[in-house]
């Protein structure tokens, strides 16, 4: 007598009340596997990215969007801190690191980071094509955004000001190219577009610039005496072509506006032209003639032998100075960035260890008692403690969507034993005549209970598809939302222990009517039939 079989060809007969419990198993079970897996990677993810992160210092705000911001990335900023003022991060003896970050702008809804190369030797990333950065302009790509936005090494993009998809003005005047493609880590790493500090300063000097440098009133170009006193040509040697000092009022332009090109206090820090000689520019006699800027007439401003670190200014369109198309995509044109009055966005900070190789707890204590003591404008927040805190606050979400999946489990138990022990009743005359044929009562214990485990396998078959299928459907908007890669095809040990649970509520369910069938009496069930 095959048992399994007979045991299946039972529940086969009762189809409705089969599938029903069969249903409430697989709810039970998916619930819980999903939350498992929701879980774990979330937490995996979230603590990896704060290893070796001790604080993080900016802008004075929310603890939590310091957090959010600087070391997830899914956060807006909570503002920039000023670079003078950095040594209190930078040169606090309890501080064994400080790595720099200046955000700002995005690429297609990726993050542009302005960092340092600490910032990927900490997170232990590697290149997987390319190199790393060298200058101002190149970007490191992770792995996950070059594979979005579909970029190879040598391509070139605009950023766009702002943290968010189409979000706002894009620089245009400088292109960032990809220089490198790092490894996949699992990491926020793998989301965003990495450059150097001094990029970021740049680009948004110019965006500045553009905002305020280039109202360029025809009224300061009034060149109606074309005084020439302000073209002391003394020495020939125009260092740096400093138009810092120049007086503009030599030079007639008419009625020429030179809306986009502003010589007022403009720094021409793209313009740096170092030991730049004029020998086109024959100032002994200064012939006014070839200075005629009636129609603004260069003609005696020939550019085009002038050398500027690969910066030919021989299409340079001085009528109207149209900058529209003035891209810069190679640094070797551009002078170094000065550093006065800029700002970063935060410091990721990791303390100075003990002689055990453990964090000083001196540094834990010292540290930002040396911030708070030292600058009224920082701010600062330790991502172990807002991390638990975050955990807390999205904890009571979890904990009520794993008891709804345990009331669902114990509601499919239940539903089990009625079929199971409702059928029982019908099945007490067939139990009678199979004791009769020889059965065993041991063997029909056996049998009813295999019924109800039956029924839990194939509820625990059905759940665990649903929640690993549905976790990867959910794959793909999670990594938009959270900016990390979920998958559903991964197996935890704790879904083992769900497949334990699962097994042992369909032998609970079938106990008491496995025991009736145990305890039937042969004679009363025959006469009574």
């Amino acid at each position: 007598m095959n048992l399994l079989k007979l045991s299946w060809k039972y529940l086969a007969a009762k189809p409705f009340a089969t599938l029903l419990s069969t249903i409430l198993v697989a709810l039970g079970v998916s619930l819980t596997s999903i939350l498992f897996l929701l879980n774990k990677q979330f937490q995996d993810r979230l603590y990896k990215n704060i290893d070796e992160i001790d604080l993080v210092v900016s802008a004075k705000g929310s603890p939590l969007q310091m957090i959010l911001s600087s070391v997830y990335h899914i956060d807006a900023p909570t503002g920039n801190i000023p670079l003078k003022e950095s040594y209190v991060v930078t040169k606090n003896p309890y501080v064994e690191k400080a790595i720099p970050l200046a955000l700002g702008d995005s690429y297609d809804g990726f993050r542009i980071v302005g960092t340092d190369h600490q910032y990927i030797e900490h997170f232990g990333a590697e290149i997987e094509t390319g190199r790393l950065i060298e200058q101002d302009l190149e970007v490191v790509i992770g792995a996950r955004a070059a594979k979005k936005l579909g970029l190879k090494l040598g391509a070139t993009f605009y950023g766009s000001h702002g943290l968010v998809k189409d979000g706002g003005h894009v620089h245009e005047t400088y292109a960032y190219e990809v220089v490198g493609i790092l490894k996949e880590t699992n990491l926020v790493l793998d989301q965003l577009i990495l450059t150097n500090v001094s990029t970021v300063w740049r680009m948004h000097e110019d965006h500045d610039h553009g905002a305020e440098g280039h109202n360029h009133d025809s009224d300061a170009h009034d060149h109606g005496d074309h005084d020439h006193t302000a073209h002391d040509h003394g020495e020939d040697k125009h260092a740096a072509h400093d138009h810092g000092d120049h007086d503009h009022a030599a030079h007639d332009h008419g009625e020429d506006k030179h809306a986009a090109h502003d010589h007022g206090d403009h720094d021409h820090a793209a313009h740096d032209h170092g030991e730049h000689k004029h020998d086109a520019h024959d100032h002994g006699d200064h012939d006014h003639a070839a200075h005629d800027h009636g129609e603004h007439d260069h003609a005696a401003h020939d550019h085009g032998e002038h050398k500027h670190d690969g910066h030919d200014h021989a299409g340079h369109n001085h009528d109207g100075h149209d900058h529209a198309g003035h891209v810069h995509k190679k640094t070797k044109a551009l002078p170094p960035i000065s550093k006065e009055g800029k700002e970063v966005t935060a410091y990721l900070v990791q303390y100075k260890k003990d002689s055990d190789g453990n964090t000083s707890m001196r540094a834990t204590v010292e540290a930002p008692m040396l911030i708070d003591d030292n600058s009224e404008d920082f701010g600062y927040a330790k991502p172990a403690i807002e991390l638990q805190r975050l955990l807390e606050m999205t904890g009571v979400g979890m904990d009520f969507l794993s008891a709804l999946a345990f009331i669902i489990i114990l509601i499919s138990a239940f539903s089990m034993f009625i079929s199971l022990y409702s059928s029982l009743k019908e099945r007490r005359y067939e139990m009678a005549l199979m004791r009769v044929m020889g059965a065993s009562p041991a063997k029909l214990f056996i049998m009813i209970i295999m019924e109800g485990i039956l029924v839990a396998i194939a509820g625990l078959l059905l759940g665990m598809i649903i929640s690993h299928l549905g976790m990867e459907i959910m794959a793909s908007h999670l990594e938009e939302t959270y900016k990390y890669t979920f998958s559903g095809w991964i197996f935890l040990k704790e879904e083992f222990f769900l497949t334990l649970g699962a097994l042992l509520i369909g032998f609970f369910a079938a106990i008491i009517p496995a025991i009736q069938a145990y305890r039937v009496d042969i004679s009363e069930t025959l006469s009574n039939a």
